[in-house]
């Protein structure tokens, strides 16, 4: 089996950005896009890399959050496009999940916008929660609420979607999973048709955190040791994430072997270094569910085309 990943891929519209709704943390979100990002982040990219996808004849495509810029309506409307034309898969061979862009504001991530326009890739093949209201402040599955952690069996592979993202204030992308998405979680892995398999977890942040306590507050996961915890028991399998417009390779060490924890550059990041150029990781899964090759194919502005680079190990 072949996996590609995508991630923070940054589709940008203001539409919809009337001044009223910029009177938020959108803000902050809306100047740096005027001044800063829109200079580097080119959608031209990202449509590449669905070609590019496409050529490759892959089965199965992740793509782990941050796909708009201030999570409106009409960014979302993009990605869905991208989605269905661009990337041209059925909905059971994609599985997304939202970054800290996609839940930048109460109202987006109150009202479930993210969920709402990509119901489709989010349905789960297992029912891991209970009916009701959570604790943490958004609704099980059943309720009508959160769509996560969802679980799609694919061949050898459990692939678990995750969110990570929550409404921060201006300045800090910090992210969570909660105690109800990790109890759901700890449910998924001990369940015997993600056991037979490799478990692939998707999230946006990655599990490892920066070193200082600060930086950790301002852009890490806030509750990346409660999610080890449940991950010790895993002999071997991917967590692939975005969130540091970068590739990066680590290993997560459990009782019984290790995970492979796998950071995509942005889709759509134009930078001189090959560890950030704008691309796309794919993996290789036998049918016994060993993962084999990590590889990643870095964009080449000016020919819209790719070369595989090494994804740096750490």
């Amino acid at each position: 089996m072949r996996i590609a990943h995508l991630s923070d891929l940054h589709l940008l519209s203001l539409e919809g950005a009337v001044p009223f709704r910029l009177l938020n943390k959108r803000l902050t979100g809306y100047l740096n896009l005027r001044f800063r990002r829109h200079a580097i982040h080119k959608p031209h990219a990202v449509h590449a890399a669905a070609r590019e996808i496409r050529r490759l004849g892959v089965d199965h495509v992740v793509i782990t959050g941050d796909v708009s810029n201030l999570a409106l309506e009409r960014e979302f409307v993009l990605v869905r496009n991208f989605l269905q034309g661009d990337l041209g898969l059925p909905p059971e061979r994609v599985s997304i999940v939202p970054g800290n862009h996609d839940a930048y504001t109460k109202g987006a991530h109150r009202s479930q916008r993210f969920s709402q326009y990509f119901a489709p890739y989010l349905r789960s093949d297992l029912v891991l929660d209970a009916p009701g209201k959570s604790d943490d402040g958004g609704a099980t599955r059943d309720g009508g609420g959160s769509a996560f952690p969802f679980v799609h069996l694919r061949g050898p592979v459990a692939i678990i979607g995750l969110s990570t993202a929550w409404p921060r204030p201006p300045l800090v992308a910090s992210g969570r999973l909660g105690p109800v998405q990790l109890r759901a979680l700890e449910r998924a892995l001990a369940h015997p048709e993600v056991r037979r398999r490799t478990p692939v977890v998707l999230q946006h942040h990655p599990f490892h955190n920066p070193a200082s306590r600060a930086k950790t507050l301002l852009e890490g996961l806030g509750d990346a040791a409660a999610e080890g915890r449940l991950l010790r028991q895993v002999r071997r399998g991917l967590l692939l994430h975005g969130h540091l417009h970068r590739r990066i390779h680590r290993k997560l060490h459990t009782e019984r072997g290790h995970i492979d924890a796998v950071g995509a550059t942005s889709a759509s990041l134009l930078h001189d270094s090959d560890e950030r150029m704008a691309g796309f990781n794919v993996y290789e899964i036998d049918d016994a569910g060993t993962i084999g090759g990590i590889t990643s194919h870095r964009f080449v502005p000016g020919q819209d085309a790719f070369r595989e680079v090494p994804v740096p190990e750490r």
